[in-house]
């Protein structure tokens, strides 16, 4: 429990054997659970998660957006808090953020990865996908925002009863964003993170999770 709210930390995981260990070493005794939901890893990676304390759910259906909303379902905290299983996150930044959260009495904090103060962390073309996006975003939305693409939040778990989350896949990561800007009861801020190279094999395809997620700002945007 941090500040009379009961904390839960969300990881969707899709063979992470690598580094969720150490994620989960890192994340601080204030939180009451944590949920890793296994994509269907072909590793040790629910294993382990299990060894180091972590609630296991099984999601065998492949998709990022699936994977979150599976964990989603089976939060019981006041809070949630999400992060990937590569360590790519600041997962020992936990604890500032949470105070921002709590002292801008905001219910959805996302967290940016600009500027990436590690030149490994992500590639060129990565950074041009993300700058493309967030700017269409942006725009669409009518909402500044700098990171459109980030996987770390932090948010009142009951909002999820007031938004709608629809994509099974990477989309999900925008489209939760989304959600709580153009609700008007939801207050949503971003604040800055140091991100970090991750750990393992890289899954993300640029070119067409990049167009995926563009076509879905636009399908989002038209038919809400």
């Amino acid at each position: 429990m941090y500040k009379d709210k009961t904390i839960t930390v969300v990881i969707p995981c899709l063979n992470e054997e690598e580094a969720i260990g150490k994620v989960l070493n890192d994340v601080p005794d204030f939180v009451e659970n944590v949920i890793v939901v296994d994509n269907n890893s072909t590793d040790r990676t629910p294993e382990i998660a299990r060894e180091k304390g972590a609630t296991v759910i099984q999601e065998t259906i492949r998709g990022y957006g699936r994977a979150y909303k599976t964990g989603f379902s089976k939060a019981t905290g006041d809070v949630i808090v999400t992060l990937d299983g590569d360590h790519s996150y600041p997962v020992h930044d936990l604890k500032r953020l949470l105070d921002i959260f709590f002292q801008y009495n905001v219910d959805f904090l996302s967290c940016c990865r600009f500027p990436v103060m590690d030149a490994d962390a992500m590639s060129f073309k990565h950074w041009i996908g993300n700058q493309v996006l967030s700017l269409v975003m942006s725009v669409l939305y009518k909402t500044p925002i700098e990171d459109s693409q980030s996987g770390m939040w932090v948010f009142y778990r009951n909002i999820l009863g007031k938004i709608r989350l629809r994509s099974d896949g990477m989309p999900l990561s925008e489209e939760i964003k989304i959600e709580a800007i153009r609700n008007p009861e939801i207050r949503f801020k971003e604040e800055h993170i140091k991100y970090s190279a991750r750990s393992g094999e890289i899954k993300l395809r640029p070119w067409r999770d990049g167009m995926r997620n563009l076509v879905f700002l636009f399908r989002k945007r038209l038919f809400p």
